[in-house]
């Protein structure tokens, strides 16, 4: 069986239309003929998404009992039933009631997808499960409902459906997406312009990522190499030289002169795992073009121009970035190198050779020893004796031609090579050459040759263990390469895991880099702001301040350890316990570029961390200014406006009305208590000086004493507690106040008619207190906001207060140990859980605290 389509209306916000558009797209299906069902669309009260729906069949949905409570949810085994062509299912990031088959309704939709029924959705960007951080930071909400990007990303067709923030707040003031006492709130919190435009973006820019992932694919279905410039991609070549810093800011303007365009960078390793590039500045380089927006890639290949354009042309590029070559004029004249060779062979790629100080100078530093000096001089010594110790036996060995001593020799020039490589063999086969040419080639005892062939014998002696020499040479050369090579990648391998597994990152670097090279000691040294741009006072042991250690007696300054390696002009790491071999410095200095970046991470981490709570802070105060100027004023004035309405002589009351005037003074001067109470508790909550004594209370007695101190308002509230329900451990005062809040809470958004429900439970150790309303509700992702300090929905009243209940009772909840969480009302309405610890058996000993 096929399996079907998935097709995805994706928003930036809720409001956008993402329904309304899914529903003309299952009506224009309809009217062409294909069997559609709404499965699930949720309206939330719109009269212009209800009309939509018309006259499609709408399946039934399904009721589930969840902790006494119905709800409805999607009832997929009769969509299944059903089996029509295309099934309508509203909000993929839906998290299903508890009874249902699955926890997810993407879940649910995967698998009428498997029954081969295609599946129109919708979905808002901020539910995608790799955006739900960043999301988070710009909202400052964080959405518990997600759905993996992989479930979008495999979607046959991504329809956005898009709006323009100034058009979807003018919807919202308009009533069309939420409620009228909801709007104001969301209009200045969740919908506000920039909130919006983030999000906006977020939108587009997942899109096209994805547009982009299909155009790959689509490229390599049909075998497509040819760039197709629809997307600025610039590729920057890295060599691990000196220049590459400035091959990478090169590239980076370039790329930020098309909005939007892509910066890659991309290093040739050689294929024989042959250490061909600094480690060190490789590092360095890659956090470069990290910092500046851009990738870093690494491939494997021996010829360097066909590697880079492979690379090019499999992301798509549009412009290659390259260094002028360092090779002298004289190398060139050998080889065009790889700029004009990569030139040569771009075809649409377009190719920008950028000079830079190392041009033409030939490459920094030597080729390295293949062997060590011990060996090499173990070489000249085999060199210098062998060869006479030969030429002396062969002298006392009789009847041998000169093709056997030629032999002899050149077996000896091997044996020079394989101990000391190239120089000693070269040695050996010139003395060699000499000894045949005097001893053993006539006319003898001169350097005169009298037979073209013993000329010819000798020269090809001599090319020979010359050839030998080299290729034994290479392959020491390389076989300790690969074995260093080798070693620094597995070093750095084990660094990486162990930051990958959770350890932290500057402290698991430095103890690493101490273990692998057996260290006493390692330190991270920072410059200190007044030695700064001063060399001569950076040479002073003050001059330095440790910014991370590890070992025994870490060095203070450089010169307190064997070996020092800069990592810019402010950072310095200095190893002690051992002074490293030069080879081992490269290594090292790879470390030290990533622990400045490490060191760099933790103070942006521990500044972020100062920061919060001061922009917290700073928050609460401008919102207590703002709010004070309301919510303070009206109390007093109404009560100073009663009290002034009494004692003044120019009217008469009579005695029901000095009674309403004494009321509301009454009322206001409570309602203004409770306001004060309130702010005294919050600043002590965020002062962490609020007194907390828990004590075993029971709820049928908690609950009628939190209903007596709202007054006759809380007459109607019914309540459900069983008297055999185990006491909570709380503090009797403190959950006085948090029911109080909580209760007026509900009160003030209940419809007339139909107070609020207090139930209580008791399972898993906790007890769990319930108080229901049939009011307006909140939405799913507005649910953390409301706990927030300031914040009210709909507009500002005398009874509203400071926005301060929920977000205190949350605090006081949270510190008696307990929870409090926001549920949906069958039905419509809010739900609000508390979840107290449940207190042991009472004993002799008295209460728990």
């Amino acid at each position: 069986m096929p399996r079907g389509e998935l097709r995805i209306h994706l928003g930036a916000a809720p409001g956008v239309g993402k329904t309304y558009a899914m529903l003309e797209e299952a009506r224009r299906r309809a009217e062409r003929g294909t069997d559609v069902v709404i499965a699930l669309v949720e309206t939330h009260g719109r009269p212009h998404t209800a009309a939509m729906i018309g006259d499609l069949e709408t399946l039934p949905r399904r009721v589930i009992t969840h902790r006494g409570a119905d709800f409805t949810e999607m009832d997929l085994d009769a969509v299944l039933a059903r089996r029509p062509e295309v099934a309508v299912v509203d909000e993929l990031a839906h998290t299903n009631v508890p009874g249902s088959r699955h926890e997810k309704r993407w879940q649910d939709v995967q698998d009428l997808l498997d029954a081969g029924i295609t599946v129109l959705t919708t979905v808002n960007i901020q539910h995608l499960e790799s955006l739900n951080d960043v999301v988070a930071q710009i909202t400052g909400t964080t959405q518990r409902e997600t759905v993996p990007d992989a479930v979008v990303r495999a979607a046959e067709q991504v329809e956005l459906v898009d709006m323009t923030p100034e058009a979807l707040r003018r919807r919202m003031a308009h009533g069309n997406i939420y409620r009228p006492d909801k709007i104001d709130a969301a209009l200045g919190n969740y919908f506000r312009v920039g909130n919006l435009t983030a999000l906006r973006e977020l939108a587009l820019l997942w899109l096209a990522d994805k547009v982009d992932a299909q155009l790959d694919a689509y490229r390599a279905q049909q075998g497509i190499s040819a760039t197709w410039e629809a997307r600025e991609r610039v590729v920057v070549a890295l060599t691990g030289g000196p220049e590459g810093e400035t091959l990478i800011r090169r590239a980076a303007r370039i790329a930020a002169r098309g909005r939007g365009a892509d910066l890659l960078a991309v290093h040739v390793a050689r294929s024989d795992g042959l250490a061909g590039a600094d480690p060190a500045r490789l590092a360095r380089q890659r956090v470069l073009v990290e910092s500046l927006g851009g990738t870093y890639h690494q491939v494997l290949g021996t010829d360097i121009p066909a590697a880079l354009l492979a690379f090019a042309r499999g992301v798509n590029a549009t412009q290659l970035v390259l260094g002028a070559s360092r090779r002298g004029r004289f190398a060139q004249l050998f080889a065009r190198g790889v700029g004009v060779t990569t030139t040569a062979l771009s075809g649409p790629i377009d190719v920008h050779l950028v000079t830079h100080p190392q041009a033409g100078r030939g490459r920094a530093g030597g080729v390295p020893a293949a062997l060590s000096r011990r060996r090499r001089l173990l070489g000249f010594g085999l060199a210098s004796l062998g060869m006479p110790l030969l030429t002396w036996l062969l002298r006392a060995l009789p009847d041998l031609t000169l093709t056997n001593d030629i032999l002899l020799f050149l077996a000896g020039v091997v044996g020079v090579a394989l101990v000391g490589g190239l120089w000693p063999a070269l040695v050996a086969a010139l003395g060699g050459s000499l000894l045949l040419n005097w001893f053993f080639t006539p006319p003898y005892h001169t350097l005169t040759i009298a037979e073209a062939d013993n000329l010819l014998a000798l020269g090809v002696f001599v090319g020979v263990a010359v050839a030998v020499s080299w290729v034994v040479d290479v392959a020491a050369r390389r076989t300790r390469e690969a074995a260093r090579a080798s070693a620094d990648a597995q070093t750095l391998a084990t660094v990486a895991g162990g930051v990958l597994r959770g350890e932290r990152a500057l402290p698991a670097l430095l103890d690493r880099l101490r273990e692998t090279f057996g260290l006493r000691a390692v330190s991270v040294l920072e410059l200190t702001a007044e030695a700064e741009g001063r060399p001569a006072r950076a040479r002073e042991e003050s001059a330095w301040q440790v910014a991370a250690s590890v070992g025994e007696a870490p060095p203070g300054s450089p010169s307190a350890g064997e070996t020092a390696v800069p990592v810019d002009d402010r950072l310095t790491v200095v190893l002690a316990g051992r002074r490293l071999e030069a080879a081992d410095r490269r290594v090292v200095e790879a470390f030290a570029a990533q622990a400045a970046v490490a060191l760099r991470q933790e103070r942006l981490a521990e500044e972020a961390a100062t920061a919060r709570p001061l922009a917290e802070a700073d928050r609460m105060r401008t919102a207590l200014l703002a709010a004070v100027s309301h919510d303070l004023r009206t109390p007093l004035a109404s009560a100073k406006a009663a009290v002034s309405s009494l004692r003044s002589h120019d009217v008469e009351f009579d005695a029901d009305d000095r009674e309403e005037l004494l009321a509301t003074a009454d009322e206001s001067l409570d309602r203004l208590g409770r306001l004060v109470a309130n702010l005294l508790d919050m600043s002590r909550l965020q002062a962490g000086a609020l007194g907390v004594t828990r004590t075993a209370i029971g709820l049928e007695d908690a609950v009628p004493r939190a209903l007596d101190e709202l007054g006759p308002d809380a007459a109607d509230v019914a309540t459900d507690i069983q008297a055999d329900l185990p006491a909570a451990l709380a503090d009797p005062g403190l959950l006085e106040r948090v029911l109080v809040n909580i209760v007026a809470n509900a009160l003030r958004h209940s419809p007339p008619g139909q107070p609020p429900r207090v139930t209580a439970s008791a399972h898993a150790g906790q007890v769990e207190l319930r108080v229901i309303d049939t009011g307006p509700g909140i939405p799913a992702d507005q649910w953390e906001h409301v706990f927030l300090p300031f914040q009210r929905l709909g507009d500002r009243d005398n009874t509203t207060g400071v926005g301060l209940g929920l977000a205190l009772s949350r605090g006081l909840i949270e510190a008696m140990g307990g929870s409090i969480t926001p549920e949906t009302t069958p039905g419509g309405g809010l739900t609000m859980v508390l979840r107290l610890p449940a207190a042991a058996p009472t004993s002799a000993e008295g209460p728990q605290e």
